[in-house]
């Protein structure tokens, strides 16, 4: 087949010839013959098209991995978005709760007038305590207090502690305030100034935290 190419231009340049295009036109017209010719012999297409296939093929394997990563982002910010409301409703709900046990603390309060009787008679007893025991007066801090640990006014006072009680903090320090208070009163009996001193401030120190965290300290006079 190239053979026959080859044989038609020479036979078809000299016919030329006798035309009126100038040699220049004519010796271009071969050169495009010969270039045809070359490239069906060689059996190579006219056109890279084999090149042009691998370059769209990298165009769209470029396109499907960007397309990818972006919809992983999407992703990443949509399950982002699920977890903050989660966190959000999971927050909602604390808030709930902690406003019911707040409603619930404050009725139970607002029904325990005797028991806040009880510690507001512990607040002026340690304010007489303290005064005494700054004068190293612990025969009068003594007639305060009492000699017992377990009297009366002491058992009304720790019931009123365990029952205005609820959380773990607040069990806490109601336990503080009734081991503190118990050994002032020891102390104070065995007339150690020392010791009764440091009882003194533990018992007022841990009351203190108490009715702060029962919400109890704007309802008790001489804190």
């Amino acid at each position: 087949m190239a053979a026959t190419f080859v044989s038609n231009a020479s036979t078809f340049l000299p016919s030329l010839s006798s035309s009126s295009p100038t040699s220049s036109s004519l010796h271009a017209h071969s050169q495009r013959q010969l270039v045809l010719c070359r490239a069906v012999s060689s059996n190579e297409p006219p056109f890279p098209a084999l090149s042009l296939s691998k370059r769209n093929m990298s165009i769209g394997l470029t396109a499907t991995l960007l397309m990818s990563l972006a919809g992983k982002g999407l992703c990443s910010d949509a399950n982002a978005a699920i977890l903050e409301a989660d966190d959000d409703i999971e927050l909602l709900e604390k808030v709930k709760k902690d406003r019911q046990k707040r409603l619930e603390k404050q009725s139970v309060i607002s029904s325990s007038d005797k028991e806040k009787g009880y510690l507001q008679d512990l607040v002026y007893k340690l304010s007489k305590v303290g005064q005494a025991i700054e004068k190293n007066d612990l025969p009068t801090a003594a007639s305060v207090l009492g000699e017992k640990s377990d009297a009366e006014w002491v058992q009304k006072t720790n019931a009123a502690l365990n029952k205005l009680s609820s959380s773990p903090e607040e069990i806490a320090e109601a336990d503080a305030v009734k081991s503190s208070l118990s050994t002032l009163i020891s102390s104070v009996g065995q007339k150690d100034i020392k010791a009764s001193t440091l009882a003194f401030v533990a018992s007022a120190n841990a009351l203190e935290k108490w009715t702060l965290l029962t919400g109890l300290a704007g309802q008790l006079k001489g804190l």
